[in-house]
């Protein structure tokens, strides 16, 4: 007999493993007595889970662990004969019990067995608990919970049956990517058996070909060599054709065992990733009946959909964020008692925490019954901290004014506790949400409720992604950062402050090409343009790409971390043909974005053609501080065809026309910074932009301010009340000619 060589877990680790099993068993058991105290099949499921505790700590030598669950099966057979009713103040001594037996268990085991055999604290815990199970009433009373029976809760009914073997998160993840690999090798199998019959057909053409040729020749002038070596290669065609054929049926038949194997491999290889939501939400049920208690409110949890599969990663760092959103909701969202009652509702308020799969995404939502977020308050709020105008605040809608929870620091509370009111819960939330590439939105209803809907990947390893071109490279977009992709037609662009825009519904989206984010040399535009929406509801940006290649399911593969944080990058996939790609990082490529505009160095895009010919047309800088007459001259010279850049003063337009190339200047004279006059002076000393026109355009109409102006160098003094006779283009014409080349 063969002995199995692989390592057996040591015998402590097997009884942490024990301890934390059955102490989920406890804890949702005593919860649910808690609702209903006499409920035969809860006492036995406890009374087991303490027998089972006892003797495991007993196997192992601790004494401390033995007593703890020796009295609380006293307790439970108690029960379970009626001599001892399990009220609230009872539940709270026995999940305490259950805490400590956790404590212990997690100490080292040598620690643990020193630490067990004498501590004066654990025995005052005991000497209460025995003395508890002696009284036959309580002098706490409960809190009044609803009549109808809670259920045996999800969690206690799953049972596996499953052999447990450790494997380090590692050793999974490298197995899925080679998996992964496996799977897109096995997909590229397919082009190559097309080739293949490609060729085939090709080998029949040929055939028939040498056939023709054997029948144009006239018998008398071909010769009998040329037949014998048209014969010959007409049989050496078919005979390819006749092996081609065989081998083709046997590639076939192994493309597709290939393609099964390692479709089934990857699928696999990800269900070890794979994990039960009840896996990570087995605390909360105990969190959310001690934090209600603690705040003199009734609350149970309801929780759906614990055996959905859950990737391993997105599971552990959704336990953070999903404490925060029930913190809030008991804290924030559910009423007392007393005005539950007055407002018509059960004195126990319920908490809905489910997660389900939906269109290839993981679905976790938080619910409560509560109050609902006041909206009132929360625009109050907002102008408060000074983060928008009063005017502005009246006129966003409900999602508008909802996105301001999650910034940092806000908070509805005026007073701080242990439960929250620090304003940080939901940016974390929100920051975890973004860092697997998910999404999360609110709803809520005054006096119903609210409710956190997160949707998440299935898994960190694979993403849904918009495949695209750009700069005839492909690039893959994450579906749930993408709000939208559309073709926009050139004479929807409209501009406003020298940058491009576009309205979508009723809102202006700015316009930005992909070229420049992402430091490639921008193409002709020519037609529609590809544009796909990325960004914040309330600040989203479209961005142009070459062409829009389709939807694409991706496996993930990190970049080496040699190469540290790319910019504008997340990680690498490979297409199904093999062809690699990178997936960009779109919150990275947001903020690229956002840098471009406080720098103002968007550039400008163009359809049909325009973005060659914008290279010959002139150009020209407007620099002004008003907003209104920057827009105005802008106006009017590219209702001409002139190229128009705009600088906000005087320092910003000496700072264009260094870097720069234009035909013509047109400033204001009074601008912070650098004023007009002094931005001609600069021009006309600089000996490589001395000869470049420069017109001065001003409300001053005086003699002495035009002879100023002429004096510093300006080549054309124009007063801004001549708008209206056109008289800047005329001026405009005067300088540089017409806007073409």
């Amino acid at each position: 007999m063969t002995r199995d060589k692989r390592e057996a877990p040591p015998l402590f680790d097997l009884f942490r493993i024990e301890v934390e099993n059955q102490a989920q068993q406890l804890t949702a058991g005593l919860l649910a007595l808690e609702q209903s105290p006499g409920a035969a099949d809860q006492l036995e499921i406890c009374m087991r889970a303490a027998h089972s505790l006892k003797g495991a700590s007993r196997i192992v030598g601790l004494n401390a662990s033995v007593s703890i669950a020796h009295v609380m099966e006293d307790c439970f057979v108690a029960a379970q004969r009626g001599e001892r009713s399990l009220t609230r103040s009872l539940v709270d001594i026995l999940l305490r019990g259950v805490d400590w037996l956790r404590r212990i268990a997690q100490l080292p085991e040598a620690e643990a067995k020193r630490w067990s055999d004498a501590n004066a604290e654990l025995e005052q815990y005991l000497a209460a608990l025995r003395a508890r199970i002696a009284q036959k009433e309580d002098d706490v009373a409960p809190i009044t919970p609803s009549a109808a029976v809670a259920a045996e809760p999800e969690i206690n009914k799953q049972k596996s049956d499953d052999r447990v073997l450790r494997v380090t998160a590692e050793n999974l993840d490298r197995l899925l990517g080679l998996a992964g690999e496996s799977l897109v090798g096995a997909k590229f199998l397919k082009p190559f058996t097309d080739s293949l019959q490609r060729l085939k057909h090709l080998l029949h053409e040929s055939h028939k070909a040498i056939e023709n040729v054997n029948q144009a020749l006239p018998q008398q002038t071909a010769g009998e060599q040329t037949q014998t070596l048209l014969v010959d290669a007409q049989q050496h065609v078919v005979a390819c054709q006749q092996l081609l054929a065989r081998q083709l049926a046997e590639f076939e038949k192994f493309t597709l065992r290939t393609n099964d194997a390692s479709q089934r491999l990857y699928e696999e290889a990800l269900a070890s990733r794979m994990r039960p939501f009840a896996d990570g939400v087995g605390g909360y049920p105990r969190m959310v009946r001690d934090i209600g208690h603690a705040l003199g409110k009734a609350v149970k949890l309801d929780i759906g959909g614990l055996a959905t599969q859950v990737d391993r990663d997105i599971l552990e760092k959704l336990d953070a964020p999903l404490n925060h959103l029930l913190r809030n909701a008991i804290d924030h969202g559910i009423e007392t008692p007393t005005q539950r009652v007055a407002a018509g509702k059960p004195t126990e308020a319920t908490i809905r925490l489910e997660a389900h799969h939906s269109a290839g995404m993981l679905q976790v939502s938080v619910s409560d019954d509560g109050r609902g977020i006041d909206l009132d308050r929360l625009r109050s709020r907002i102008v408060e901290r000074q983060l928008t105008n009063a005017e502005t605040a009246t006129r966003l809608s409900e999602a508008e004014l909802l996105e301001f929870l999650f910034l940092p620091g806000f908070t509805l509370k005026d007073d701080i506790s242990e439960i929250s009111g620090r304003g940080v819960g939901l940016d974390v939330v929100q920051h975890m949400v973004k860092q697997v590439r998910g999404t999360i939105r609110i709803f809520t209803e005054a006096g119903r409720g609210a409710r956190f809907q997160l949707q998440l990947p299935l898994t960190l390893s694979v993403v849904r992604a918009l495949l695209v071109e750009i700069g005839g490279e492909p690039y893959a977009f994450p579906l749930a950062h993408i709000g939208r992709a559309l073709k926009l037609a050139p004479e929807n662009i409209a501009q406003l402050e020298g940058r491009q825009h576009f309205n979508l519904g009723e809102k202006q989206i700015g316009l930005v090409t992909a070229h420049q984010v992402l430091r490639k040399d921008q193409p002709a535009l020519v037609g529609d343009l590809s544009v796909i929406i990325v960004g914040e509801a309330n600040h989203p940006y479209g961005l142009i790409v070459d062409r829009l290649l389709g939807e694409h399911e991706l496996v993930v593969q990190p970049l080496d971390l040699r190469l540290g944080k790319i910019k504008d990058i997340a990680a690498a996939a490979l297409m199904d043909d093999g062809t690699p790609l990178l997936i960009v990082d779109v919150d990275d490529i947001v903020r690229s974005v956002e840098k471009l505009a406080a720098e103002g160095t968007l550039d400008r895009a163009r359809g049909d053609g325009l973005g060659a010919q914008a290279k010959q047309r002139k150009r020209v800088l407007v620099v002004d501080d008003s907003f209104v007459v920057r827009e105005l001259e802008r106006k009017l010279l590219d209702n001409r065809g002139y190229d128009v850049e705009i600088a906000v003063d005087g320092m910003d337009g000496w700072n264009a026309v260094r870097i720069g190339h234009f035909d013509l200047i047109i400033t204001d004279v009074d601008m912070p910074r650098l004023d007009g006059v002094e931005l001609v002076q600069l021009i006309k000393r600089d000996p490589n932009l001395k000869s470049l026109p420069v017109m001065i355009v001003s409300y001053k109409d005086r003699e002495e301010d035009r002879r100023r102006g002429l004096e510093a160098g300006a080549d054309y003094y124009l007063t801004k009340g001549s708008f209206h006779d056109e008289r800047l283009i005329d001026a405009v014409v005067d300088l540089i000619g017409e806007a073409a080349a």
